[in-house]
């Protein structure tokens, strides 16, 4: 489907179901035009039969009213239907796209990205497929109802006017008192959330060093914060929203008084009364839904602002041409890269050339940029000026979905994820058992991985927690090298390891060179350096030197090079 260039992607979703509403729209009318049948019901009972006496026309009167509230029924069953599946067809074009969106949102703002919008989305779903939607489109009803009471009477229809007026000033007042505290509760909420996801995450620090105490006093204010908020958002809305239904049912007594007072002086006829009342209630019931649910269309316009900012910051991409990979060859072209939301660029202007086949390893002083420069590499950080190119293609014109399983990555950080060893070490990709265990054995992970009492099929807990640090690593080590792929970066990939988890590295590292796979490996320890053909030493986020590793090692003192955490083999 195109999409003007004027048109948010969000409302270009929602006019795909412009069909679905526009039966909505129909079902409206029919089920409206059905509301008069009470109102005319009671007006054939009051001037027809109670005067002619006839219990045939009574009996005649209720089968049609019977059959006709059925039909009703059956009619708003399903509008029902009709809204939840316009809700579900809204979620399955969005969660997708707002999927997408937050990887890259967390791409340019780390830590920024959140479930949230997700969220958000449930709550737009859930808008559209409550009563509250329904008072929109019964709305433009209220017209033909206000025409009616005018044929009653029009001292009914000036009545109705003026309970109008009220309950349109009682709607804005509360669209006024409640929209800025319901938006402060929204932020304060989200500002708690996250601080507490942030905490969690840290637990074990909070817990050792004591800072419980001092982080819930934090959260506390936060959470506080947004509690406030919320109740007085709520006490304003209930405020106005029970004095907009009092007022309304206070207006329904007053019309069988005037009425009263009609039918007196022989104006209108007794039926004429009732339907009246019956009729007005029928006038302000969309007013009084609009009241009762505002409070949820307000949370339901600021998640559409939400999710459009997010669908517009970050636009569907479109499909890149499939090129594949045949040869692992990596060319920096004056690369320069500024962290997201940094002030000031950590890799300046770094150009060089890593042929097929080589092991690289990146040193440098902490600081140095040599994290920065692999991220750029790898396209996770964008990079301002310059180009990454693998077999002589720039980067951004790859697909990383179909060149993922060309390239693996080691991460400082390592995360795995909630699933079973196997799951993990395949990248949850269709399982091959045989591919599982080669990479596992190539790790040196094999014999780690069968002693656990499921083996391959262990559960590791959401984020690898039932792991230590050093199994999380070597579970990683074989993650990356899963499928052989071309080209593999490992990051500190020793950091966690004890002596035998070293020598599997080391061992890893052999095989991988054999297979002429091209391997850039950041380190602080010298007993990786053997393995290496070649060395890039990084400073202040330039490239200081690279050449061969023997070169390197007979120029340089490699304790010099870092803050004390090297290693002699």
């Amino acid at each position: 489907m195109s999409q003007n260039k004027n048109t948010s992607e969000l409302k270009s979703v929602l006019k795909q179901s412009k069909k679905l509403f526009f039966t909505i729209g129909l079902f409206s009318f029919l089920i409206n035009i059905l509301m008069l049948v009470p109102p005319i019901y009671m007006l054939q009972i009051y001037d027809r039969v109670l005067s002619s006496k006839s219990k045939d026309t009574l009996f005649m009167l209720t089968l049609i009213v019977v059959v006709l509230f059925i039909t009703m029924a059956l009619l708003e069953i399903i509008r029902s239907k009709i809204l939840i599946k316009i809700g579900n067809r809204i979620d399955n074009n969005l969660s997708n796209r707002i999927f997408d969106s937050l990887f890259q949102l967390e791409k340019v703002n780390p830590n920024k990205a959140s479930s949230s919008y997700i969220s958000n989305l449930t709550q737009m779903r859930q808008f559209l497929t409550g009563s509250g939607v329904f008072a929109f489109f019964d709305a433009p009803w209220i017209t033909i109802y206000l025409l009616i009471l005018f044929l009653f009477h029009p001292m009914f229809g000036y009545f109705a006017l003026f309970t109008i007026f009220i309950l349109l000033i009682i709607t804005l007042v509360n669209e006024i008192t409640t929209k800025q505290k319901i938006n402060i509760a929204t932020v304060d909420n989200l500002s708690s959330n996250n601080y507490l996801d942030s905490s969690l995450k840290n637990a074990d620090v909070v817990n050792t060093m004591g800072m419980k105490k001092d982080i819930k006093y934090i959260w506390q204010k936060k959470y506080y914060s947004f509690l406030r908020a919320q109740n007085d958002a709520s006490d304003s809305a209930s405020v106005w929203t029970n004095l907009s239904k009092n007022f309304r049912l206070l207006a329904q007594s007053l019309i069988l008084g005037l009425g009263a007072y009609l039918a007196i002086d022989q104006e209108i006829t007794p039926g004429m009364m009732i339907a009246a009342s019956i009729i007005l209630g029928r006038t302000l019931a969309p007013l009084d839904l609009i009241i009762s649910s505002w409070r949820h269309f307000i949370t339901y316009r600021s998640s559409y602002k939400r999710i459009e900012s997010l669908l517009h910051d970050f636009p569907k991409k479109e499909q890149l041409t499939s090129i594949p990979i045949t040869k692992a060859e990596l060319l920096l072209e004056n690369m320069v890269l500024t962290p997201p939301l940094g002030d000031a660029p950590t890799i300046k202007g770094i150009s060089l050339q890593i042929n097929e086949g080589d092991v690289v390893a990146i040193i440098g002083n902490s600081g140095a940029g040599k994290s920065t420069l692999v991220k750029g590499i790898l396209d996770i950080w964008p990079i301002s000026e310059g180009k990454v190119k693998i077999d002589n293609i720039d980067i951004q014109l790859l697909n990383k979905e179909e060149i993922g399983s060309s390239i693996g990555y080691l991460p400082q950080d390592i995360e795995l994820f909630e699933g079973t060893i196997s799951q993990n070490i395949s990248r949850f990709k269709e399982l091959n058992s045989d591919k599982v265990i080669k990479a596992a054995k190539i790790a040196g992970v094999h014999e780690m991985i069968v002693k656990f009492p499921k083996g391959y099929d262990s559960s590791i807990g959401s984020g690898g927690t039932k792991l230590s640090g050093g199994q999380r690593q070597r579970i990683g080590l074989a993650r990356a090298i899963y499928n052989n792929p071309r080209l593999i970066i490992l990051d500190e990939p020793n950091s966690n390891l004890d002596k035998a988890g070293e020598e599997a590295l080391l061992n890893c590292i052999k095989v991988l060179k054999e297979n002429l796979t091209t391997v850039l490996i950041i380190t602080h320890k010298e007993n990786i350096l053997e393995i290496t053909n070649k060395i890039a030493i990084l400073e202040d986020g330039t490239l200081k030197e690279f050449n061969e590793t023997n070169i390197i090692l007979n120029n340089i003192d490699f304790f010099n090079l870092d803050d004390g955490n090297n290693e002699r083999s």
